[in-house]
């Protein structure tokens, strides 16, 4: 019984899965799946998003949306999300290699493709927002630019990005590459470590209590976002 309950297994973690509801989601440790519609009132549209395939190595998803109205306003953040297990003070992390292999099939549309990671004094701090909030925008697709404004150049991991700071509350330093990066492999701790050195980050103050990638669309017409394959990892 047991090889027939693990093909079983296998096989339900390889069919798709779609949900179209606000917050669907689907996990398989360390991973997780999320539709995540939050700011859906914002506009007019819609979204779903199908896991493709989750196992304990990776995650392959896609999201597919239309949304109109409030330009300037964020509706989504359709991502793949990582259990972070027991949470560290950013300092005492060693390491957060990540890979990813991504595509759009429209890219006339207001979006963004991101890594989005929130950190906290508390370490019991809800997850979907934080003290300081660390963005790193593979790509920028429109008239669309991150919280606050520009304030630094950086060169990490071999890839020059622009730095925007800005937010009342929360703070947000978003890292921006200049034209998409549809394939990267790197380091985020390599960002941390630059906003510690560079900006005066509380590394030793604050914990990592969350680390998700996906896209926040704000307006355009039916478009696709496809996650071939996502892997992250904290140590």
């Amino acid at each position: 019984m047991k090889p027939t309950t693990t093909l079983l297994t296998l096989a339900s973690t390889a069919l798709a899965q779609q949900f179209c509801d606000q917050y669907g989601t689907t996990s398989q440790a360390p991973y997780t799946v999320n539709n995540n519609l939050w700011g859906e009132d914002q506009g007019s549209g819609s979204q779903c998003t199908t896991v493709d395939n989750i196992s304990s190595d990776s995650v392959a998803w896609h999201t597919s949306w239309s949304w109109s109205g409030g330009d300037n306003q964020v509706k989504s953040y359709a991502n793949s999300q990582l259990d972070l297990g027991d949470k560290k003070f950013v300092s005492d992390v060693a390491t957060i290699p990540t890979s990813v292999t991504w595509s759009y099939d429209n890219t006339d549309i207001n979006a963004d493709v991101s890594y989005d990671l929130f950190t906290a004094a508390d370490v019991n701090h809800v997850t979907y927002s934080g003290d300081y909030e660390l963005m790193i925008w593979l790509a920028r697709y429109g008239s669309i630019q991150p919280i606050g404004s520009q304030i630094d150049t950086a060169t990490i991991g071999g890839q020059t990005w622009e730095l925007w700071y800005g937010g009342s509350g929360q703070q947000t330093y978003s890292f921006v590459a200049s034209s998409p990066v549809n394939q990267w492999s790197g380091d985020i701790k390599q960002f941390f470590d630059y906003l510690t050195q560079s900006h005066g980050f509380p590394a030793s103050s604050q914990y990592l209590i969350d680390l998700q990638f996906g896209t926040e669309p704000f307006t355009g017409g039916q478009s696709t976002l496809t996650v071939s394959d996502w892997t992250a990892s904290v140590s």
